[in-house]
């Protein structure tokens, strides 16, 4: 079984600040670092440090080696990573004293990368397999739709958000996720409730408040929060949605993916950083003890 990742591959600079700069504000920064970061890199990190086979699917240009060294370090398949001439995407990240975050995306070669290269990684993929895809690439509805031809288990991060996205998705998702921000947007966009939004499977994270899932049939499970003192915010989603796809991928039940993404989570939020952040899978079982 195989995870394959449609997903964003970001160059994360980092400015740690007194508080997040108000509109025509300049303020000094108290440090800087560069990271490995976007929603999909960190979603394969995830996965991939939880246990699970990743291919990444995507792309960067002449400045994102390194990057695609990172990802192949955690063991992340990276075969089917394009290197283009468009610049490698990059996120500016203010985070303040309480680990909240600001964040400005430059999308670059993420949204370059050709049809052909989601063709060819998914040849081989078959119904054992899931799809995981974000708002942060091209070609997320036509990669959507091929996995489902094939019977993959096809998990949607609905981030950032954006409806025109979301419906041309929407049909063929097997997983929903979304933050409790993004799930009253799309509630609001659609003009109704949340219980009615027809998707097999609706996953939603609500931070410190812990996480839900719904299916179709009316079942549910909860995850109760973990309570830590957060130093940054910053991926927190994507480790859990990475974690749950490699939980669902190993045959949990979506209770015990739940609460093992959400400890993933916890523990990833008291730490600085993106992908170099997510913690491995014998450290969530560690800090679950």
């Amino acid at each position: 079984m195989t995870i394959y990742n449609l997903g964003s591959i970001n160059i994360d600079h980092f400015y740690r600040v007194p508080h997040l700069p108000a509109p025509g504000e300049t303020l000094a920064a108290e440090s800087y670092t560069v990271g490995l970061g976007g929603k999909g890199a960190n979603q394969s990190a995830a996965a991939a440090k939880a246990g699970a086979r990743v291919v990444h699917i995507g792309a960067v240009g002449p400045d994102g080696a390194w990057a695609v060294d990172r990802l192949a370090g955690w063991g992340v398949d990276t075969s089917h990573v394009a290197r283009l001439d468009t610049p490698s995407g990059h996120a500016i990240i203010n985070v303040d004293a309480g680990g909240e975050n600001a964040i400005v995306l430059f999308p670059g070669a993420n949204w370059a990368l050709p049809f052909s290269l989601i063709e060819a990684a998914l040849a081989g993929a078959g119904p054992s397999d899931t799809l995981l895809l974000q708002n942060e690439t091209a070609h997320q509805a036509e990669a959507a739709a091929l996995a489902r031809e094939r019977g993959m288990r096809v998990i949607y991060s609905a981030a950032p958000f954006d409806i025109g996205a979301v419906q041309a998705v929407l049909e063929n998702v097997s997983v929903l996720a979304l933050n409790a921000v993004e799930a009253d947007q799309l509630a609001a966009a659609m003009g109704i409730g949340l219980d009615l939004i027809d998707v097999p499977e609706l996953l939603v994270t609500r931070g410190a408040e812990g996480a839900e899932w719904r299916s179709r049939e009316g079942d549910r499970a909860l995850a109760a929060p973990v309570k830590v003192r957060p130093v940054d915010t910053t991926g927190a989603g994507d480790t859990f949605a990475g974690y749950f796809a490699a939980a669902r991928d190993a045959a949990r039940t979506p209770a015990e993916a739940l609460s093992l993404a959400g400890a993933a989570a916890s523990l990833k939020v008291t730490r600085h950083g993106t992908a170099d952040a997510i913690p491995t899978l014998n450290e969530v079982e560690a800090f679950r003890a």
